[in-house]
């Protein structure tokens, strides 16, 4: 069966769940985008493109503030020279707006990974194509230095795309934990309608903790994804972290 062009009419890079294709495959068909700069030895590939960028730091801006607002509504600490039910009032309201921000971001990047470029879909993050579940497992060879070698990879790799879904999947919970214990302001509202399931499941006190635990989850994925992309970035000089302002990463050949 033949595979089915992109919206750029470019065949998916995974060629099929079951195939593992050559190297030479995989240079060859990276070459024919149109998109793709060619020096001698080295490919400047436009990666992310634009709703991607901006997803990427709504997501980060609105995690920063959520993070920081949470952590006072989890514990209050400015009581001295305010009213503290204005306060926490005026914390809560950023919190909600944040989340709204928030959620919607992660709802568009969703969208986006089915009709975005090859290097931002679905299937980058689950490693349903062979191709990408062998190399997952070369992949964390590599991290844990037993291959000199890093993965060829344009985008994300096996291993950190699924580290991505991961991520994903602890955002979906963090949103409906969070909608539900905002519902809890108004049990005759709309959002208490679509969240009040959650309760029926565990308790407010479970809810909230796993809202807690989720941040402080977020906030070690942040620090550890900022470290390894600098670290990464030095080691494969393929500018990984510009590539998150303007798109673009330059890679050997060989790397692809």
């Amino acid at each position: 069966m033949c595979s089915t062009p992109d919206r750029h009419g470019r065949q998916p890079l995974g060629g099929g769940a079951g195939v593992m294709r050559t190297k030479e495959a995989r240079v060859r068909e990276v070459l024919q985008d149109p998109t793709v700069e060619r020096t001698p030895g080295i490919v400047t590939i436009r990666v992310w493109e634009l709703p991607v960028r901006v997803l990427h730091w709504t997501v980060v801006g609105a995690v920063l503030v959520l993070a920081g607002t949470g952590y006072y509504i989890g514990d209050p600490y400015i009581l001295v020279g305010s009213e503290p039910g204005f306060v926490m009032g005026l914390i809560r309201a950023i919190h909600l707006a944040a989340a709204w921000v928030f959620s919607v971001a992660i709802i568009c990047r969703i969208i986006w990974s089915f009709i975005g470029n090859r290097w931002s879909r679905w299937d980058q993050l689950v490693p349903v194509h062979r191709e990408r579940r062998v190399w997952l497992w070369k992949t964390l060879g590599y991290y844990l230095f037993l291959r000199k070698e890093p993965p060829p990879a344009a985008g994300h790799n096996p291993l950190a795309g699924v580290t991505y879904l991961v991520v994903f999947v602890m955002f979906v919970v963090q949103i409906i934990t969070g909608l539900a214990l905002a519902a809890l302001a108004n049990p005759q509202g709309v959002l208490w309608s679509t969240t009040s399931w959650v309760f029926g499941l565990f308790a407010i006190q479970t809810v909230r903790l796993i809202h807690h635990l989720i941040m402080w989850l977020t906030i070690g994925f942040v620090i550890h994804h900022v470290y390894s992309a600098v670290l990464v970035d030095i080691e494969e000089k393929s500018g990984l972290v510009s590539s998150i302002l303007t798109g673009y990463k330059r890679l050997p050949i060989d790397r692809l």
